[in-house]
């Protein structure tokens, strides 16, 4: 299948009364989700303030080719501040950074903007059998606002086929992708991920694994056996500290 660009969604038929949201995270599907050609569109990106370098310059080259500005919204914490001041980890089963520093900043600024009868936001989830089973639960969480998930549409296009679509365009993406990372968020060091993104991290971004390592380690100070990963042996869960992943990927050592 020849690659394409995201199709243009219709524009309103009052444009200049129905307002478009793109809740923008500086991924590759939220910037394919802004295609969709109406003028009254607001590309709303939630800052963690531990994002990659790169995904800046991404937002404002990506906002540039779409003719519009980012309106950024920030908590003014980092996750791992969060994590601090809510005696808490964030992990793969339980992430409060992504409530309290995404969700929440950015419908403070839809109470403020954006009446609900005139708002469509609109969501880059992919076409992934994953990403539909979020779909249901992500809508009912942003009620009473309309959603869209404009990638669940045909023609399904892959994310490698979005990175070449936004390359077609003039657009060089985040480099996050290039270096074999599936998200731009978080600088790489998303909570939520698993033992071989970590991996994959130490690999290509070895400062940021080790700032994160850094934190982890402050934490568990305070708090005790806590960790982000976890692991299964001998039919029993424990946790993985990210000093000792970093011990066995260095040395080869397993338990």
């Amino acid at each position: 299948m020849p690659t394409q660009a995201p199709s243009p969604r219709p524009a309103n038929r009052n444009p200049e009364e129905h307002l478009h949201v793109v809740q923008y995270s500086g991924g590759i599907g939220s910037w394919a989700a802004a295609q969709h050609g109406t003028n009254r569109l607001v590309l709303l990106f939630a800052d963690v303030l531990t994002e990659d370098p790169d995904l800046y310059r991404w937002l404002h080259d990506s906002s540039a080719q779409l003719g519009v500005p980012i309106t950024r919204v920030a908590d003014g914490r980092t996750p791992w501040q969060l994590f601090h001041d809510v005696r808490y980890l964030g992990n793969s089963r339980i992430a409060p950074c992504t409530v309290t520093l995404k969700i929440r900043p950015c419908r403070r600024w839809l109470d403020a903007h954006a009446d609900p009868a005139s708002t469509t936001l609109y969501i880059g989830l992919d076409a992934s059998t994953r990403d539909r089973r979020r779909a249901p639960a992500i809508a009912t969480g942003w009620h009473p606002w309309t959603t869209r998930f404009p990638l669940l549409d045909p023609p399904h296009l892959t994310k490698q086929e979005l990175l070449d679509s936004a390359r077609q365009l003039g657009l060089r993406p985040p480099r996050l992708y290039d270096l074999g990372l599936p998200h731009n968020n978080c600088g790489g060091a998303c909570v939520r991920a698993g033992k071989h993104h970590w991996a994959r991290l130490l690999d290509v971004l070895p400062d940021h694994y080790t700032a994160a390592e850094a934190a982890e380690t402050q934490l568990r100070e305070q708090l005790g056996d806590v960790t982000i990963l976890t692991e299964q042996r001998h039919r029993q869960r424990h946790r993985l500290p990210l000093t000792e992943l970093r011990h066995r990927l260095t040395t080869g050592h397993q338990p």
